[in-house]
């Protein structure tokens, strides 16, 4: 068991273990986009627009974590997220 946790959250770049990141862009974005409806409540357009926004961009990190995640967690967290959003796409 300690060898698969050990190839499993191993970061392949720098050999430490990595569970979470420093957020990229479009994390960022997804963080920003939700704070601002969360806080503001806008209505209408802007409010659905927040939304969008940050799905598409949540959507755009889940898809970069599959391809250029630093190890399989990473990967895993990556298509967890993509499968979501998917599935609750409507």
């Amino acid at each position: 068991m300690r060898r698969f946790l050990d190839w499993f959250f191993r970061n392949r770049q720098t050999g430490e273990i990595t569970v979470a990141q420093m957020p990229n862009p479009a994390l960022w974005i997804v963080l920003a986009a939700s704070l601002v409806s969360w806080i503001w409540h806008p209505p209408g357009r802007i409010g659905a627009s927040l939304d969008g926004l940050a799905k598409a961009a949540l959507v755009v990190w889940a898809v970069d974590e599959v391809l250029r995640g630093v190890n399989p967690w990473r990967r895993c967290l990556g298509a967890a997220v993509l499968i979501y959003e998917v599935a609750t796409l409507v």
